[in-house]
């Protein structure tokens, strides 16, 4: 993997970005981040800030950043932003617009993190332009593959794009080949829609309008598989021309939530390249102390082993943006050199294996002034910098060399990932609401009962032994067998309710469970309702067991099952079940959307319990709710992490499994200062954990 030329833990920032900062600071700029031990950079290489007319380059400010790195120590991640096309060409290539689900050609337009105009740039579907993209992205690695302060690509900011892009006659004509290929002939595509008269292949068109049907649901997966083909296309050509270093792209953790209208799958994206990264900040997603982690979880589980980054994270203040109005200001709004400390420290204990600052230093024009940097408007220091240099000089220090090795051990459950059912969710319901609800929510009443719970694809599902499944209301005949054969072959399923209630095409099934499943679960439906509007308060209990549920509400006769839950009227709410070699738990209603509405001690137990069913000993206990330990272990040894978000210093004992120790001793590598450490029985660790800190600790 080409990754040699970058920094063993990237520590640095994104800096340039046409026109800020300013070219008289430059230098001076330089000077301080690598006094401060930044070690990397990110700019952003505008296309319509660099070709000022057709085959004319101005590479003048980009030479100077990647001489400035090289003076300096710094390597560069080259940001390549395709997505700002130059103003000529939206006069050149007009039919290359992009164009709206309602029509409207869509015009160039400035961005809101920098001052340069030409985005969201043109249809890559358009091969005229597409082949002028490629001339240009040539230029570019050429110019730069063999500078000294070259360490890589990053070849998609924010891998998702806008939620009604693209309807144009290019696009059309791509949807038609990638349908095509899925069926072969017009007419077997026809009784697939459901269209019956389409009678060539220039009748079809994309869907302007969503729904819960085939040609939606073609539409929506074809649109994410053309993004990662272009994609694709990008490191192919940078590949080919530049065989030495690392190319790289970011999202925006956009998998639960943004899959479906946005293309945001972190698994694609990451696969494509060979490191990725993340945008995440408390300011504009919520300082609750679930939030991160469960985002750097998701990115770890997508990654796939390969190294990520915490490639945008916030060092400064958020003003009058949307997502901050109304939050009180320790919420991560205005953020305070102990939120610096605890979110990048977080971020290492969750796995990312470097970090970036959003900005350096804060833009000086747009909606996006003042935010993000940790250093001064003027580029000087702040209590904020000089808190980032020293955690971010700690974690590069040589002594560090073994915990930087470590990785955080497999959690004690997996969360199921299944594209399909976020796809249809989207289609029926123009939101992915009840699905990310359901998700999140299962993943805080873990985290709740200090339960690392994994996020897993399907495809991946054979690495997991237990396995949650939330909202699984629609699945294809495929996925359900999949689960079938899981199970059987020995895995203990606790899956939430309607699983497969809508199978292929979006169809219902007659008899549910659907598509077989009713053999997996050893049960039938009595009774269903969809009614989210009316079931925001549903309760129900699992043998004595208080549980909030939520979204849809189905009740079971058993068959070969046992039940196990019941509603407040006295329906069965829950079938046990054993299949094969493995075991099943089938909840009626959606505990994770339950919990995400109700966040507290009712739910709680019930999560807690799921591991118990499964006959899984939680590897990490910790004495004290507010607080989370996580166990990372690598060929220097095991580390015990321990995060504390509160502004308080609490006492802590945390207890590992017989799968770890015994251990003589724990050294405090960082939170010493507030930590009183010991070791009783080889596998108790006892300690203070310091106010908005994470303490870390070599178990030996």
């Amino acid at each position: 993997m080409p990754i040699h030329h970058l920094p063993r833990f990237p520590y640095g920032a994104v800096y340039f970005r046409k026109s800020n900062p300013p070219r008289q600071d430059w230098a001076r700029d330089y000077q301080t981040a690598a006094e401060d031990g930044m070690n990397i950079f990110r700019h952003w290489f505008l296309w319509s800030a660099i070709e000022v007319a057709p085959g004319v380059y101005d590479w003048e400010e980009y030479d100077r950043q990647l001489d400035l790195a090289a003076a300096n120590g710094i390597k560069t991640i080259i940001g390549e932003m395709i997505t700002a096309a130059p103003e000529w060409a939206f006069r050149q290539y007009a039919h290359a617009r992009f164009e709206t689900r309602d029509g409207r050609k869509v015009e160039s337009h400035m961005g809101g993190s920098c001052v340069t105009g030409g985005f969201p740039g043109l249809c890559l579907d358009n091969e005229d332009w597409r082949a002028h993209a490629e001339r240009f992205l040539t230029e570019l690695v050429n110019r730069y593959q063999d500078h000294p302060g070259l360490g890589g690509y990053d070849l998609w900011n924010e891998c998702n794009y806008g939620h009604d892009l693209c309807y144009c006659p290019a696009t059309a004509a791509k949807f038609r080949e990638w349908l095509q290929a899925k069926y072969g002939d017009v007419q077997t595509l026809g009784e697939a829609w459901f269209r019956h008269s389409l009678a060539d292949w220039e009748d079809v068109t994309p869907p302007r309008a969503l729904g819960p049907y085939p040609d939606t649901l073609d539409w929506l997966q074809f649109r994410i598989d053309d993004a990662y083909r272009l994609l694709r296309w990008r490191r192919d050509l940078v590949r080919r021309l530049d065989p030495e270093h690392a190319i790289v792209a970011h999202g925006i953790v956009g998998s639960l939530s943004a899959m479906a209208p946005g293309g945001a799958d972190d698994w694609r994206a990451a696969n494509e390249v060979e490191v990725y990264g993340y945008t995440w900040g408390s300011s504009r997603h919520g300082d609750e102390p679930w939030k991160q982690f469960h985002a750097v979880d998701l990115v770890r589980a997508a990654a796939r082993g390969k190294p990520f980054w915490h490639a945008e994270a916030y060092g400064g203040p958020l003003w009058m943006q949307p997502q901050v109005i109304g939050k009180p200001r320790d919420e991560g709004r205005i953020a305070s050199p102990e939120d610096i400390r605890y979110w990048n420290l977080v971020s290492a204990m969750a796995g990312a294996q470097g970090w970036l600052f959003l900005r350096w230093r804060p833009l000086l024009d747009g909606p996006l002034f003042g935010a993000f940097g940790p250093y001064g408007m003027d580029g000087s220091r702040t209590p904020r910098s000089e808190m980032a240099s020293k955690v971010g000089r700690w974690m590069q220090a040589p002594e560090q060399a073994g915990l930087r090795d470590a990785r955080p051990i497999k959690g004690d459950i997996g969360i199921l990932y299944i594209p399909e059912t976020q796809l249809f969710t989207y289609a029926q319901q123009g939101s992915t609401a009840f699905y990310a609800d359901s998700m999140r929510g299962a993943y805080q009443g873990f985290f709740a009962n200090n339960i690392q719970a994994d996020w897993v694809h399907l495809d991946h599902m054979d690495e997991y032994q237990t396995l949650y499944l939330p909202f699984p209301v629609m699945l294809t005949r495929e996925t359900a067998q999949k689960l079938r054969a899981w199970v059987e072959a020995g895995g203990t399923l606790i899956s939430e309710g309607c699983p497969g209630y809508f199978g292929d095409r979006g169809h219902v099934g007659t008899v549910q469970p659907n598509l077989g499943l009713d053999e997996l679960f050893g049960a039938r439906e009595s009774y269903v309702e969809f009614t989210p509007d009316l079931l925001g308060d549903l309760e129900f209990h699992v043998w004595h067991t208080p549980v909030w549920g939520g979204i849809f509400m189905q009740t079971y006769e058993p068959t070969s099952g046992t039940p196990v839950g019941w509603y407040a009227d006295g329906r069965v709410a829950a079938v046990d079940h054993t299949y094969g070699q493995g075991r099943t738990r089938l909840i009626g209603t959606m505990a994770g959307a339950g919990y995400a509405a109700h966040p507290g001690p009712r739910s709680v137990a019930f999560f807690r319990d799921v591991l118990s069913f499964a006959g899984v000993e939680p590897q990490v206990r910790c004495s004290e709710a507010r607080v989370q330990a996580r166990l990372h272990a690598g060929p220097g040894g095991v580390y015990l992490w321990v995060a504390n978000p509160t502004r308080q210093a609490l006492p802590v004992r945390v207890e590992l499994s017989q799968a770890w120790g015994p251990f003589a001793s724990a050294r405090a590598l960082w939170g010493a200062d507030a930590a009183i450490v010991s070791v009783t029985g080889g596998r108790q660790i006892a300690l203070t954990a310091p106010g908005r800190d994470v303490c870390v600790l070599a178990l030996e």
